[in-house]
Parts: structure tokens; sequence; C-alpha cells
């Protein structure tokens, strides 16, 4: 059985479509950039990664490989992806870069993690 939606309006109401489509015009690029912060951290290790930099404010793709328990090639394509986005950026210290959040992108991403339920170990 198929469920077919359908719409039966009398009249549509001008002055809302009209102002429905300012506010989507005016509003177009913080939709393009919620989108894209969205679009990567759709990824469970890319969203990992991005609350890790969040809490720590910069780590070494070592250390995230060592905390996410997986290998530092498989971390750094990931890193990569963000960093190509714009969403990280990075800090060379002798031979080590050190990552970390792009300041406006963290206000977005502070909404996915604030509706994160973290339960943190107790020594």
């Amino acid at each position: 059985m198929s469920l077919e939606i359908t719409c039966t309006r009398n009249e549509a109401d001008k002055k809302q479509i009209s102002r429905c489509r300012e506010t989507i015009e005016n509003s177009s690029n913080s939709f393009k950039a919620v989108s894209k912060v969205l679009s990567l951290a759709g990824s469970e290790v890319r969203l990992k990664i991005l609350f890790l930099l969040n809490i720590e404010n910069e780590l070494c793709p070592c250390d995230i490989a060592d905390i996410l328990e997986m290998s530092v090639p498989a971390v750094s394509q990931h890193i990569r992806k963000m960093k190509d986005a714009g969403i990280i950026i990075s800090r060379r210290d002798g031979q080590t870069l050190y990552y970390s959040l792009v300041k406006n992108e963290d206000n977005i991403l502070n909404g996915i993690f604030n509706s994160l339920s973290i339960r943190k170990r107790t020594a």
C-alpha cells in the first residue's frame, strides 16, 4: 500500500511564502556552513575527532590514533577531509603537526556535542 502525499489549499499565503523565501536567501551562507560541517560530522570517526579537538583544543594525529585505537594513516585520511573543507587547521611544532577546530566552526558543533551523553571515567 502506497501512501501518497497531497496538498490541497484554497489560496497561497503570498506574504508567508515571500517572507520565508527572503529568510532562506538571506541565510544562504549559514545553511552552506552548517551543511558542510554536518556532512563531515556525519562520519562517526570524524565526529569523534571533532569532539576530541573541541574538548582538548588541539591534538596530533598520533594522539588521536591512540585514543580511537586506529592507525595514524586512517586518522590522517579523516583529518585531510576536514582540513580540505576548512573545518580544522594545523600548526607545526618541529616535526609534529597539531590540529584544532576553526573557531567559528566550533559554534556549529557545540549544539551537536551538547546533545551527546558523555560519561567521563573517574580515576
